[in-house]
């Protein structure tokens, strides 16, 4: 009994710990939460969202489900399976391309647009793309 007592004692201040080093920070939860409030219909209804993952002087880190490991073909085959993204004449396909730019870039200037943030730096959420089935480049 006293074993079984100990043993569920460290595994939750083990997933205490995870938590505790994953948590975003505070400045971090405003700006993600500014995304949020400020966003068009556009930005707050899209499948993806973006959040602010740390903040470093001046510069915020923002979570993108794309980069050059992980184009956004990848991504948008699962967000809208129905969309041919293998064909990069695809109208379709070029059309949730401009979407997914729209309102990455509009995170962005959310983001630019709070006090002391002079820049945005993308990271990949590779979180996100392994939860989605996508296969994501070991860092």
């Amino acid at each position: 009994m006293k074993k079984t007592y100990w043993i569920i004692l460290v595994i939750l201040f083990l997933v205490g710990l995870d938590w505790y080093i994953r948590a975003p920070d505070g400045r971090s939860r405003q700006l993600t939460g500014a995304i949020e409030r400020q966003g068009s219909a556009e930005l707050k209804s899209y499948p993806y969202q973006f959040k602010v993952l740390k903040v470093s002087g001046d510069t915020a880190y923002v979570s993108t489900p794309r980069n050059f490991e992980v184009p956004a073909f990848k991504m948008l085959a699962v967000l809208y399976p129905q969309i041919n993204t293998k064909d990069n004449n695809n109208p379709a396909f070029i059309a949730e391309e401009q979407h997914l730019g729209r309102v990455q870039s509009e995170a962005r200037a959310i983001v630019l647009a709070q006090p002391g943030i002079k820049d945005v730096q993308w990271e990949l959420d590779r979180e996100w793309l392994a939860q989605h089935g996508i296969d994501v480049p070991a860092k």
